[in-house]
């Protein structure tokens, strides 16, 4: 019995510790995966802004076109910058060595954030920047507090500084609370735009972390529906072999 509960408090260990940061509003992403120029300009983003620091290994430039109806010519002129074949992963050339000296860790693999993290985390997190002279880059996170990355997306959002608000505690001590962000320096997107942007980002990271979903869900429904007009026959069948069994 207490290995079963050890066993069930593992599984359970990932989705406590991502439950942690409960208390933050996530908007909703609201991405359609099906929508293939979404998933194309995300994918234009991701390997503008994102590669030069965050690998998807698990992905390849070969499978990426293919899904998403880019010719292997175009990948190769506008997706591939440092000489990599079609076929090999979406790795980055800096090592986890320099990273983590760079940032003092070294960046996550992105494949399977979106499934890690969840979209709407994604898509909050990517749009919850703020200025904070503290931090090592300059910036904070409203979501991930203290995050140790830049804000890559800076020239296209622009610069947003944090509002507070002053609450007061049941022992009746005052402390700021962060209320909200405010946009001070505009980017060179509007904020209807950036919020494009960054629903095209996390679109393409959701495929990443699953590229054969269209696929399989399709698959799903005429499988389901396969079952149904088998039940129809097999119901029919079953009524006339037991027709004179009384």
């Amino acid at each position: 019995m207490k290995k079963q509960l050890l066993a069930i408090l593992l599984l359970a260990a990932p989705a406590l510790v991502f439950a942690a940061g409960g208390d933050v509003h996530l908007d909703r992403a609201n991405i359609d995966p099906s929508n293939k120029e979404s998933l194309q300009r995300g994918a234009r983003t991701f390997v503008n802004y994102c590669m030069s620091c965050h690998s998807a290994k698990y992905q390849r430039y070969i499978r990426l076109g293919r899904d998403l109806g880019i010719s292997d010519e175009d990948v190769i002129e506008n997706l591939m910058f440092t000489g990599e074949k079609i076929g090999d992963h979406m790795d980055v050339a800096i090592t986890k060595e320099d990273a983590k000296m760079y940032f003092g860790a070294a960046p996550p693999d992105l494949t399977l954030v979106a499934r890690v993290r969840g979209i709407d985390w994604l898509y909050t997190y990517m749009r919850s920047f703020y200025l904070d002279d503290s931090r090592p880059f300059g910036v904070n996170n409203k979501v991930f507090p203290n995050v140790g990355m830049p804000h890559v997306l800076w020239e296209l959002q622009g610069w947003q500084e944090a509002v507070y608000k002053t609450e007061t505690d049941a022992e009746g001590h005052e402390h700021k609370v962060l209320e909200g962000l405010e946009l001070v320096e505009p980017g060179s997107q509007s904020p209807a735009e950036y919020d494009r942007t960054v629903r095209d980002l996390v679109n393409f990271l959701a495929y990443m972390g699953e590229p054969v979903k269209q696929e399989r869900q399709a698959l799903g429904i005429k499988v389901l529906l396969f079952l149904l007009v088998f039940f129809i026959f097999a119901y029919l069948l079953k009524k006339e072999y037991w027709k004179d069994v009384h």
